[in-house]
């Protein structure tokens, strides 16, 4: 029989063949594909012939095959293949080489059903291995026949410091240590014998050196024939609950010895009834711990409070107030209640801390007394009184009565103080206080406002006219009694008072403005001698209050440092370049704010603090003229302020030179200041005048005549002083170039005072019209706001630096 023969019958037996069958030459072409092959491709056997069979592989599949028939070596491989309706299907290969006749027979097999088993049991071990890594439990499976790890999840395995896939395949005794595994071997046994689950606990130690607290849980895996193959190991940690229990434990432990150290009483409580308390609650109410065991706690509290406690209890609050209870006599006791619900022996119940405070109560009524009454005359305080003058005056506008508040102040009694101590005058005021009660009836009210001060309120009469009578009279009695002098220490002492009378409804509407009103009329009373008593008068009353307030004030504004020099710039007029400045004092008020001079210092001038004030401000100009100086801003002079009564006064040169020779080289210090006096300063007693002026041209001082054109001094005075500026008054300025009058005066003064040889400089300059105005007169300086206001010293440094940086650049 021929090959072909041969081959022809062996094709019709492969194609009766229920499995796939192709013949491939040496090359990988087909020489037949059986039916069963081309029914599976779903393709005519003559389509897959040559290389066309390649085309259900892909190119990895196709690389893979191609090298398997390329090493004429018989294979097994499975590979995917691509059906006709574009599914695919995983085909197992069976090549067979032929050497004899070069060729491959390979049988194929469909193992798609194999494979999707195999992907779902892959896909199913994978979810149970993710679900095993993320459940909060240690989780292993031990083989029982040796007792090898067959399984573990993360978990597990490195709480036993390894990985997943290394514990696997070592034993019990390998991963958990050798005596652990001893301990546990009898409940392993157990498990295993009785196929029963088992559990314990044990401690495990960590490499920090703590102690993690687990519980495991051991279940037996049995096979089908009824014996134990594995166990499966659950462990959870258990450390929070266990040191949970500890704290608790230790807590309640901790509470024990509370109560019997603490001071206070503590009552433990159930449903209403006493189940414990310690000795210090005992002790307060006097009954043992037998005897109030198992009793109602409300059968302890003193029945007005209850009703109260019942609705704590009640409502379960946890809170804090005040109460009472009765002890075993029947005493009431004031008492605190702390409440709080809390666990005690795994029970839930109430704990009351009950606080006795009888010395507290007797403590803050104390202290209510002082903080209502002063604590030398025991009469009532500045806020005591408020409080009854408001609920008075309340009073008496709804009932349509009358109110006269009297404001007491004892005369110079601060040199009481200080000649012969606060202890004289603590036994002084104590004197007048009670003179001050003794003087009164039952039903006025008497203060001590502070310090010297006193308070009274007076019930008034029923008509105004009556009302006046009465204060009258009691202000006469007042001021007798006050002045009989007190024997102090063996010294007669004597002082007057000053009172002051505001009337409700008539002077005041609230409290703080009838006390303001009462004071005000106080103030009047004193600038009217002192030792009398005055009615509230509003014109009169506020200009003698203003006047001593600030004469008072002006006496510690030195002190204090709430003066300060103000300075403004002095233009030469024909270059625009800033070559002198004046300083101006100023009075930084506490509570009036910035005041002017003319503000303060005729009230300076009467109580003859000018001269210390006008010493301070030479002083301080002295000091920024030489600072200037010396960080060459060319400022020079710095023009001072003379008052009338600090030039008049003896030794006034003296101290000008003292000044300057304060801080350094005094003919330096000199030569940067100018000294201006007014225009009437220079007319009386032209002499003197004349010796003062030249002994301070002397020391090197510059002088200018200040508000020139308003003092009328004749032009022989000019002549005869030592002047070497005159500034022309912002009265005349004020009006250029526009008034005849102003620019006639203007221009005289302006000629005068060059024909003289003198320096003149204009005031008050605010706008250009004025400023072109001077300069065509041949007036050879200007100050005002046109060229800048006054400035403190630091802003006034500043402008400077400022305006000669602009100068330069120009």
């Amino acid at each position: 029989m021929s090959s072909r023969r041969l081959a022809t019958v062996d094709r019709a037996a492969w194609d009766a063949l229920p499995g796939m069958v192709v013949l491939l030459d040496a090359a990988g072409d087909a020489l037949h594909v059986n039916t069963a092959l081309a029914a599976f491709a779903r393709r005519e056997p003559a389509r897959l012939l040559g290389r066309s069979w390649q085309e259900l592989l892909d190119a990895d599949s196709r690389r893979q095959l191609i090298e398997r028939l390329a090493g004429r070596q018989d294979f097994a491989v499975s590979l995917p293949w691509a059906g006709a309706g574009g599914e695919t299907a995983w085909v197992e290969w069976s090549g067979r080489w032929r050497a004899d006749t070069r060729q491959w027979l390979c049988l194929l097999h469909d193992a798609s059903a194999g494979k999707r088993v195999e992907s779902e049991a892959r896909a199913q071990a994978s979810l149970f291995r993710l679900l095993a890594d993320n459940v909060p439990v240690l989780i292993a499976y031990y083989r029982a026949s040796d007792f090898q790890c067959q399984f573990a999840n993360k978990a597990y395995a490195r709480t036993f410091g390894t990985d997943e896939n290394a514990i696997v395949g070592k034993t019990f005794a390998d991963v958990i240590g050798k005596a652990a595994s001893e301990q546990i071997q009898p409940m392993v046994e157990l498990m295993i014998l009785h196929q029963q689950a088992a559990s314990y606990e044990r401690q495990l130690p960590q490499p920090d050196g703590s102690t993690r607290f687990i519980e495991v849980h051991l279940l037996p895996h049995v096979g089908e024939q009824g014996q134990t193959i594995g166990a499966f190991v659950l462990i959870s940690d258990i450390t929070k609950h266990r040191l949970a229990e500890r704290a608790v434990r230790e807590s309640e432990e901790r509470l024990a010895k509370f109560m019997q150290a603490s001071a206070e009483g503590i009552v433990f409580h159930k449903d209403g009834f006493i189940t414990d308390a310690n000795p210090p609650l005992c002790a307060l109410i006097g009954y043992s711990l037998d005897e109030l065991l198992g009793r109602p706690t409300l059968d302890f509290v003193a029945p007005e409070h209850v009703a109260r406690v019942a609705t704590v209890m009640a409502a379960g609050q946890e809170t804090a107030y005040e109460s009472a209870v009765v002890d075993k006599a029947g005493r009431r006791i004031a008492v605190e209640f702390i409440v709080r619900t809390m666990l005690r022996g795994g029970e839930r119940m109430r704990m009351t801390i009950v606080r006795d405070i009888r010395d507290r109560q007797a403590a803050q009524a104390r202290i209510h007394h002082l903080a209502h009454h002063d604590a030398l005359t025991g009469l009532p305080n500045r806020m005591s009184f408020m409080e009854q003058l408001q609920h008075h005056m309340a009073a008496a506008e709804s009932e349509g009565t009358r109110l006269a508040l009297l404001f007491i102040d004892l005369d110079h009694f601060k040199r009481v103080n200080d000649s012969l101590g606060h202890l004289v005058g603590d036994t002084l005021l104590r004197t007048v206080s009670a003179r001050i009660l003794a003087s009164l009836r039952g039903t006025d009210v008497v203060a001590r406002f502070g310090g010297d001060e006193f308070m009274v309120l007076l019930h008034g009469g029923p008509s105004q006219e009556q009302q006046h009578d009465d204060v009258d009279e009691v202000a006469r009695k007042l001021l007798a009694a006050i002045e009989v002098p007190v024997n102090a220490d063996g010294r007669p002492i004597s002082v007057t008072p000053s009172i002051g009378v505001a009337f409700f409804p008539g002077d005041a509407s609230t409290p703080d403005e009838l006390i303001k009103n009462a004071d005000s009329a106080m103030y009047l009373a004193k600038s009217r001698g002192r030792a009398n008593h005055q009615c509230f008068d509003r014109g009169m009353a506020d200009s003698a209050y203003a006047a001593l307030v600030l004469e008072g004030q002006l006496a510690h504004a030195l002190d204090r440092g709430e003066f300060e020099l103000y300075f403004q710039p002095q233009v030469r007029l024909r270059d625009d370049r800033l070559v002198a400045c004046e300083a101006l004092l100023r009075w930084n008020h506490p509570e009036r704010g910035l005041l002017l001079p003319d503000q303060f210092i005729p009230v300076a001038e009467r109580q003859r603090l000018m001269l210390q004030i006008g010493q301070w401000a030479m002083k301080e100009a002295a000091r920024c003229a030489l600072r200037w100086h010396a960080m060459g801003l060319g400022i020079s002079p710095v023009a001072v302020n003379l008052s009338t009564v600090q030039f008049q006064s003896v030794g006034f040169v003296e101290a000008v030179a003292l000044v300057l020779a304060e801080d350094g080289d005094a003919r330096e210090a000199a030569s940067l200041l100018e000294l201006e006096l007014t225009e009437r300063m220079l007319m009386d007693d032209l002499g003197e005048v004349k010796h003062r002026l030249l002994r301070l041209k002397a020391l090197g001082l510059g002088i200018a005549v200040d508000d020139f054109g308003t003092g009328y001094s004749s032009l022989g005075h000019l002549k005869e002083l030592p002047i070497d500026k005159i500034k022309i008054d912002r009265s005349f300025v004020h009006d250029l170039p526009g008034n005849r009058d102003s620019a006639a005066i203007t221009r005289a003064i302006v000629q005068l005072g060059l024909s003289l040889g003198l320096s003149v400089i204009a005031e008050g300059v605010e706008n250009e019209a004025q400023r072109q105005f001077l300069a065509q007169q041949g007036c050879e300086q200007i100050q005002g706001l046109l060229i800048g206001a006054a400035m403190p010293a630091a802003k006034f440094e500043d402008w400077v630096k400022q305006r000669r940086e602009a100068e330069r650049r120009a």
